[in-house]
């Protein structure tokens, strides 16, 4: 696979989220905590918080964006009831919230970008962090939708954002990365996957090293039928 060569003033941003209803911890940004000051071949790790807030997640994102100039972003969020680490195909230009969101808001039917396209694609190398995960023995899957949530509003965003930059010759790669719940949580609802948060902040050094090393995505299959 293609190589990319260490450049001592890359900054990787890794954003999770607040917690959100009555759980008391976000594992996204437990994972994102965890992973603050980590280095790769010459990158530093930054993590940021986001409030799990339509329109002031962006605005945190943007702020973020801002002040670490990132080469790479890698933004991730909770998927309760999965099982694997789930870097995200696609956004989609809509907010429909089946709940409201932690300050109460539940837009329906609403573009995330007014006049922005349908839908933007991850530039992360998601299949080469799959198979990079898979081979250490760490559940990974790529996922097809990221829902239309706060998440995918806040990777939307980042991908128009992103976009925008590169159009301007600034060539930032990102995506959304969603985690699965931790023991601690999912014995709070019983039934529900989880995975240890060790194994998750392994998990994400091995996406962040990947994305940071790999230019050109495999071609192997991470298609679903449903």
């Amino acid at each position: 696979m293609p190589q990319t060569p260490p450049d001592a003033s890359v900054t990787v941003l890794v954003t999770g989220f607040e917690p959100f209803e009555r759980d008391p911890v976000n594992p996204s940004w437990e994972v994102a905590r965890s992973l603050d000051g980590w280095q790769h071949a010459g990158a530093t790790v930054r993590a940021v918080q986001l409030p799990c807030v339509f329109g002031d997640a962006i605005a945190a994102l943007d702020q973020a964006l801002q002040q670490w100039r990132p080469s790479l972003v890698l933004c991730l969020g909770l998927a309760g009831g999965r099982c694997e680490l789930t870097p995200e195909r696609v956004a989609i230009n809509v907010d429909d919230a089946r709940i409201p969101d932690n300050a109460g808001h539940q837009p329906v039917d609403r573009p995330v970008e007014a006049g922005g396209p349908a839908a933007h694609f991850s530039t992360l190398p998601i299949k080469a962090m799959v198979h990079a995960l898979r081979e250490q023995g760490i559940p990974a899957a790529v996922s097809n939708t990221a829902g239309t949530f706060v998440c995918n509003h806040v990777f939307y965003a980042l991908m128009h954002r992103l976009a925008a930059q590169v159009a301007r010759g600034q060539a930032v790669r990102g995506g959304f990365i969603h985690v699965p719940t931790l023991p601690l949580l999912a014995a709070r609802h019983p039934g529900m996957p989880s995975m240890a948060l060790e194994t998750q902040v392994l998990g994400l050094q091995t996406m962040v090293r990947t994305a940071l090393d790999v230019r050109e995505d495999l071609h192997e299959t991470g298609g679903q039928l449903h």
